[in-house]
């Protein structure tokens, strides 16, 4: 397992230790299976560094050497948020050639996509974006610039664990996902990791910001380095805590609150709904629909939206039938909703909201997006 013992989230004494993804899985078998074709011995360790910057020690299960073609096995280990990958092995199989071309591709048991939504191509394996660039880099760090490799990552449990999660409802089907954008579990005691991102809150405060940036994820960080050209340290990771962030800035008197996010989660706070997590309440067609009629969108867009499955999948619909200003209505409405929360709260900060697409364009702001950037400029500008 992980000798990462140290790294954890503390609550009230408790350590809760985080854990690794199926992406760091996959990343570390292709790693040390790519190894043991050159070095053509078996090897029992490999570390890897995630996106997060991380370092991960792993045990290698299973290894076998055929000539020019290793397989190995990482066990997935989700520290203190069990869930239904937890334990399972993630294994990856490299074959050497001379193309110089590194090909990726899922075999049993990694579902297979067959709807629009998620960002990859139907037919494709459910390999998602950051995975895939950390196992074709981790390979060709391996093997040098003029090698090539075919890799394969299956995972024998991987059909049977995958009916205890939401794929079959997003269209993925045969099998789990290899995800995973930080490489790293957080842990899932709600009441700890809400603590552990109000300390962030506390310890960017102290250090004299009074304007924050509150993101559900990484997606929200990159946007705001990329497309806003913001100092990363004003961003504050929220997850699906919401509600309980915004009242936490408001505690440590920030003046300046920003929501930035994609609408699959943003879209939720436009419907009075603080905490996003899909368990506590979803209602993202509902509002979607919701907004359209009012801006009189044809009754075939509002049935199309609320057939779909995933908030891109509608994003995709909304664009082709050229209904994208329920995005900047709906960044208003976000902002009118935490206003609402607040309303008994002395000196309440201002409040914005930006939305933007998956790859990485604006969708709707509650204000100029140039403007919003101004204001946070200064202390915040990279």
């Amino acid at each position: 397992m992980s000798e990462q013992t140290a790294d954890c989230v503390w609550h009230k004494g408790k350590a809760y230790r985080k854990g690794y993804t199926t992406g760091s899985c996959a990343t570390a078998a292709a790693k040390v299976a790519a190894l043991m074709v050159l070095r053509q011995h078996v090897i029992d360790q490999v570390s890897i560094v995630t996106p997060s910057g991380v370092t991960l020690h792993l045990n290698v299960e299973m290894p076998i050497i055929e000539g020019q073609q290793a397989t190995a096995a990482i066990r997935k280990d989700g520290g203190d948020d069990v869930d239904a990958t937890h334990g399972m092995l993630i294994f990856a199989r490299v074959q050497l050639n001379d193309s110089g071309v590194i090909t990726l591709r899922g075999g049993t048991g990694v579902g297979k996509v067959t709807r629009k939504g998620i960002g990859l191509p139907i037919g494709e394996s459910a390999i998602n974006r950051t995975p895939r660039q950390t196992i074709e880099a981790a390979v060709r760090e391996v093997i040098g610039a003029e090698r090539g490799a075919e890799i394969e990552i299956f995972a024998p449990e991987g059909e049977e664990r995958a009916k205890k999660t939401y794929n079959h409802r997003l269209g993925i089907l045969g099998g789990i996902s290899i995800i995973g954008t930080t490489g790293i579990v957080m842990p899932m005691s709600e009441e700890s990791w809400k603590r552990s991102l109000a300390l962030e809150l506390e310890m960017k405060r102290a250090a004299g910001l009074d304007k924050v940036i509150l993101v559900p994820g990484n997606h929200g960080e990159r946007f705001v380095r990329e497309q806003l050209g913001l100092d990363c340290e004003c961003v504050v990771t929220m997850s699906n805590f919401v509600g309980y962030m915004i009242q936490e800035a408001v505690r440590l008197e920030y003046r300046h609150i920003v929501l930035i996010g994609h609408p699959g989660k943003l879209v939720k706070v436009a419907a009075g709904i603080f905490h996003t997590h899909s368990h506590i309440a979803d209602g993202r067609m509902e509002t979607l629909v919701a907004h359209l009629a009012l801006m009189g969108a044809p009754f075939v867009l509002l049935e199309a939206v609320s057939r779909c499955d995933t908030t891109e999948a509608a994003l995709e619909i909304i664009s082709e039938q050229g209904w994208q200003s329920v995005f900047e209505r709906l960044a208003i409405r976000i902002c009118e909703r935490v206003e609402e929360m607040l309303r008994f709260t002395q000196s309440p900060p201002k409040c914005d909201a930006i939305l933007f697409s998956f790859d990485n364009q604006v969708l709707g702001s509650s204000r100029p997006v140039a403007e919003i950037a101004q204001d946070l400029a200064g202390e915040m500008r990279c």
